[in-house]
């Protein structure tokens, strides 16, 4: 395993935000965990994210605009998108910026693990 390779979990629901570290823990990964966007932006952590997952509608600046923000500074890490309100216009958006898949809550662990694999290959 890949001790350096870090997935950051950004979601203002605390229940999501930790079952989703517990399930990305369990397949091998080591995680961190934000409860918004501001935080994760602030954390120190945009360098070393080999993996973001993020909640769409989160109050403040949504996982978008923290997409979008993150690419203006100059940090493009692989990108799984998870909401449970998925607007059909958002599709086209998040594979125009480059994000890898866009997964509705409740997140299924087989695809988690699908996306997970192709971003960061098996820990």
């Amino acid at each position: 395993m890949d001790a350096t390779q870090i997935v950051c979990i950004v979601d203002d629901d605390e229940s999501v935000r930790m079952a989703t570290a517990s399930l990305v823990r369990s397949f091998g990964w080591q995680t961190r965990i934000f409860a918004s966007a501001e935080a994760f932006l602030q954390s120190g952590d945009l360098g070393k994210t080999s993996c973001l997952i993020s909640d769409v509608r989160m109050p403040g600046i949504s996982g978008i605009e923290m997409h979008e923000q993150l690419l203006k500074l100059g940090y493009a890490p692989p990108t799984l998108f998870i909401s449970a309100f998925p607007p059909v216009a958002l599709h086209a958006k998040i594979q125009k910026d480059g994000v890898m898949a866009f997964l509705p809550k409740p997140v299924d662990a087989a695809a988690m693990a699908h996306w997970l694999n192709l971003a960061l290959g098996s820990p």
